[in-house]
């Protein structure tokens, strides 16, 4: 019997443990906690097959759990059997009490206002009547400016073919005041005079108060955000005393703004001369058409 030759000789990989799985192993094994690791892996590995094999397949709805369909019978005794009426479609009895018109035939020339009263009887009634044959139409456009001037543009336009038109016109609103003016003078001999109270009423911006010849202020309009009066200091003016709100000035204030009811005193000129102007009403007059 021939013997085999023996191969060549097989060298095993020389494994190398980490250190810290050996420090791990000999800690657990120290602290008799090996047991327990090992419960832990068996217990993971079971677990999945456990709940797995538990389940069981879901149960189809049997076929005689199903409604049984519905016969012909209970079908028919749903349906509601209503007669027809081709009566009803039939153009020539629906229609048969009217008659046809032409479209192109006007039918209505003019709206019938007989007994109507708006405002003023029967006057109204007329003027409403002329008023249908033409037609007009009117733009008001209101405009303000710095100086408190309103200007309202209002435009009228007729019928063309009536030869009614308007041309259109422009009225100017201006800002009035009513001023009272006291005048109080010093005479030679040291007493001082003063005279009866002046009152303009709708005073129109420009205006120099309290005259032309003697202006010590003038009255430029209304503030456009508070709407008090708006009084330019002459330069002839020493002195003012009062409540106001200075508008424009440094060193010396030349635009002020007064409320209605508050009086001011101007010193005025070389005499000293005071005025005593309180702006007593503010409203808005026409000041002219264009």
């Amino acid at each position: 019997m021939k013997r085999l030759k023996a191969g060549p000789e097989l060298k095993m990989p020389d494994l190398k443990v980490p250190g810290f799985l050996v420090d791990l192993y000999w800690d657990l094994r120290d602290r008799r906690l090996l047991p327990l690791v090992g419960l832990a892996i068996v217990a993971i590995i079971a677990v999945p097959f456990l709940l797995g094999g538990g389940s069981e397949p879901e149960s189809k709805p049997s076929v005689s759990s199903l409604g049984a369909p519905p016969s012909p019978e209970s079908r028919s005794a749903r349906l509601t059997v209503v007669q027809a009426k081709p009566g009803l479609r039939a153009p020539g009895k629906r229609l048969r009490n009217d008659h046809p018109t032409d479209p192109f035939v006007q039918r209505y020339t003019s709206a019938d206002l007989k007994g109507a009263k708006l405002g003023g009887g029967e006057e109204s009634a007329a003027s409403s009547t002329s008023s249908s044959t033409s037609t007009s139409s009117s733009t008001t456009v209101t405009k303000t400016s710095s100086s408190g001037t309103t200007e309202v543009t209002t435009e009228t336009s007729g019928n063309p073919g009536s030869g009614t038109a308007v041309p259109p016109h422009l009225t100017l609103y201006a800002p009035a005041i009513d001023v009272k003016t006291i005048r109080t003078e010093t005479m030679p001999d040291g007493t001082k005079q003063t005279s009866d109270p002046v009152i303009r009423h709708r005073v129109i911006p420009p205006a120099a108060l309290p005259s032309e010849k003697e202006q010590a202020v003038t009255y430029m309009g209304i503030s456009s955000k508070t709407e008090a009066a708006m009084l330019l200091i002459s330069d002839a003016v020493t002195a003012v005393f009062g409540e106001a709100k200075c508008l424009s000035g440094e060193s010396a204030c030349q635009l002020i703004e007064v409320e209605p009811g508050m009086p001011m005193t101007f010193v005025y000129g070389p005499d000293s001369v005071r005025y005593k102007i309180t702006v007593l009403k503010l409203e808005p007059v026409v000041a002219g058409h264009r």
